[in-house]
């Protein structure tokens, strides 16, 4: 504990003392019903509280309002509704020593009109909004005042409902947008120079202050520097902080780093995968100093020793960590426990941001239970009656299921061709951008090691050597192998991105990558290749390249693969390649026009995910109990797949992951855990 003392040390905020520093700062989940914050919603929240978080700060932009469109699915604070959830949801938390607040905002441009009440967007100037392309009215001052009436009206409500404070969001939603030389070219008591565009800011929190009294936690959070895409610096930054901090207002300062407006701020906003660790502790130190106020930040902060030093350095107060809690609820419990190495990382993958940055619920890439903690708790009870689980594969899928099979109380053989686990995890994390991924296969591991998996390497599984254990359960997570295929042949020209990885040297010449699987492989591929002095061009038939990724994710790629002056081309298939001499010709068909047009390249890539290898399985399906067939239902509502008992010579098969159909880590994964927890 010694070594975390600054993080696992008490703090004083305000009215409430928080028993640590690790905060669950603000975010959209996509859990939400109907405008409220119900059961899914809460448990997902009282996980990190049993886990040991001080203080979550939930509702990421919760509406005050109706011309506040919900892009995200948020909570709806604009009527007295959400009071008796508020308080079952508050009472649930105070349980656990954990203090709750909720975040309220109105969003302004930053939203769209095409939706709920289709109401038009307001914002302090008529100009478009870069990240959803909403043009609003300009604010007129019946719509501030009305708007400052409804952050009050909204911040009762979650004093009425038993919470311990709001936070006010100001960032890039309306707040922000007045208080950004980007979005505000009023000319009026509201627009020019700093202190008329904190203006409405001070209003709202006087407003909220003047409603809830002098103990309720009031917090504001806000972007201290723009300068990404050229608005406020983190000077302007500072003078806000110091500015709001002389009202008396404001309990707290929740910092954002970068301008996230636009595609590319919300990455540098919220970085991912390949970025470095905690960038804007710098500047969070900088408002602290000049404010005096409590400072808490979330951005890249993934483990135990970097929010130790962000609390022990003095940049920050508390240390808002919510990607790593999405991957490991018990951060703080563990390392109380001494379980430091037990932690599931964050690797930063960003499936969970960009699931709903698409309109989705959120999901961690390797945390299965992260969101659907009531129906997947990640514990698991001890069966009264052990069996003999053999795995067969030690990619991702098939490591949980070793692992949940354990700790059942089965016993468990896991046989691996190769000499290492992990996978096709293995070949993703040799993409520079993507190596912190093999973190997933690493806990994985080191888990199946600690639990006493009988792991065999160097094993390739036959029928025989399957049987030979005298299994009663055989789960197969083989994987698949690369699918090549074009409409009209010559797929035998080109190599699989898989092979691509391993080459020892880049392709000379120009190198075509076809992509039609549309996520991190594709792309992180091109962007290796580039990086290796490669000519590549990044041919998709979708409407733009990486169509699968979300708003955390392609803005990194595309940034690196136009720096690297790379050829992107969407909305064409590859449907031929043929041989012309030391030329590879492809027939590329234009989507709308049909066209058929040839392109000449000297290598050519084919990313079109994997077809599994029915062998095994075709092998043991004759001989298995339930001959290989899965009953859907069973599996969604994870209720045992047979009811019937044990006997000798007989074995249930069941396989998972892309030994089914090409599909994503998740996917593999929770196959695995639904399929063995219900052994």
């Amino acid at each position: 504990m010694s070594t975390y003392s600054a993080l696992l040390s008490p703090f004083q905020l305000g009215s409430l003392t928080l028993r640590n520093r690790l905060v669950s700062t603000a975010h959209a989940n996509g859990y939400v019903l109907d405008g409220m914050p119900l059961e899914r919603y809460q448990a997902y929240h009282e996980e990190r509280a049993k886990g040991g978080l001080a203080l979550s700060v939930f509702g990421g932009s919760s509406n005050v309002a109706r011309d506040s469109g919900a892009i995200y699915g948020q909570i709806y604070v604009g009527d007295d509704q959400v009071i008796p959830h508020f308080q079952r949801f508050a009472k649930r938390m105070h349980a656990h020593n954990c203090s709750l607040i909720c975040q309220i905002s109105h969003m302004g441009r930053r939203t769209t009109w095409q939706g709920g009440d289709w109401i038009s967007t307001v914002g302090p100037s008529a100009l478009r909004d870069p990240g959803h392309h909403s043009m609003p009215r300009e604010a007129r001052l019946d719509d501030i005042n009305r708007i400052v009436r409804l952050f009050g009206d909204a911040a009762v409500r979650c004093q009425a409902g038993g919470l311990d404070g709001c936070e006010i969001l100001a960032s890039v939603h309306i707040l922000g947008q007045f208080l950004s030389p980007l979005s505000n070219f009023r000319e009026d008591a509201y627009g020019g120079p700093l202190e008329n565009r904190m203006r409405f800011l001070i209003e709202v929190l006087t407003e909220v202050r003047r409603r809830v009294g002098p103990d309720f936690v009031v917090g504001l959070r806000y972007t201290a520097d723009e300068s990404n895409e050229g608005g406020l610096g983190p000077e302007e930054g500072a003078r806000i902080g110091r500015s709001v901090a002389a009202t008396g207002l404001v309990t707290y300062l929740s910092l954002n780093g970068a301008y996230g407006g636009s595609a590319r701020g919300m990455s540098e906003a919220f970085p991912g995968m390949g970025t470095p660790s905690s960038p804007y502790l710098d500047l969070a130190k900088q408002v602290r100093t000049a404010s005096g106020l409590p400072v808490m930040q979330a951005a890249r902060i993934t483990d135990a020793a970097t929010a130790n030093f962000a609390v022990e350095s003095g940049a920050l107060d508390m240390v808002g960590m919510v990607r790593p809690q999405i991957a490991d609820p018990h951060i703080i419990s563990k390392l109380i426990a001494g379980h430091e190495d037990r932690i599931r990382p964050c690797v930063g993958a960003g499936l969970c941001v960009d699931r709903v940055d698409m309109g989705g619920d959120m999901i961690c890439v390797h945390n299965i239970s992260a969101g659907r903690e009531s129906k997947y708790p990640d514990h698991y009870k001890t069966t009264a009656s052990p069996q003999r689980v053999v795995v067969v594969g030690g990619g991702p899928g098939g490591m949980e299921a070793a692992r949940v099979a354990r700790l059942c109380g089965h016993e468990v053989i896991l046989l691996e061709a190769a000499d290492r686990l992990g996978g096709q995890i293995l070949l993703a994390a040799q993409a520079k951008s993507r190596r912190d991924i093999v973190g997933i296969s690493d806990w994985l591991a080191a888990e199946l090691d600690r639990l006493g998996v009988d792991l065999r390497y160097n094993t390739y599984a036959e029928k025989e050597g399957v049987i030979a254990n005298k299994p009663n359960t055989v789960i197969l997570a083989t994987g698949g192998i690369p699918q090549l295929r074009l409409d009209e042949g010559g797929e035998n020209f080109a190599i699989s991105s898989w092979d691509a990885f391993a080459l020892p040297q880049p392709p000379k010449g120009r190198c075509l990558i076809y992509d039609e699987v549309g996520t991190h492989s594709g792309v992180s591929l091109a962007e290796t290749l580039f990086a290796a002095g490669a000519d590549v061009e990044l041919l998709s038939p979708y409407r733009w390249i990486g169509n699968d990724l979300g708003g955390q994710t392609y803005p990194q790629y595309l940034e690196e693969l136009y720096r690297f002056g790379a050829t992107l081309t969407p909305n064409h298939r590859l449907v031929r390649l043929q041989k012309s001499g030391n030329v590879l010709v492809a027939q590329v068909k234009n989507m709308f026009t049909r066209q058929v047009l040839e392109w000449e390249y000297d290598h050519v890539i084919l990313e079109q995910g994997t077809i599994p290898v029915p062998d095994l399985f075709d092998a043991l399906s004759p001989l298995a109990r339930n001959k290989g067939i899965t009953d859907w239902d069973a599996l969604a509502d994870a209720n045992p797949q047979s009811s019937a008992s044990p006997k000798e010579g007989a074995f249930d098969l069941f396989a998972i992951g892309d030994a089914v159909s090409s599909r994503n880590i998740h996917a593999a994964m929770f196959d695995a855990n639904r399929i063995a927890r219900a052994i």
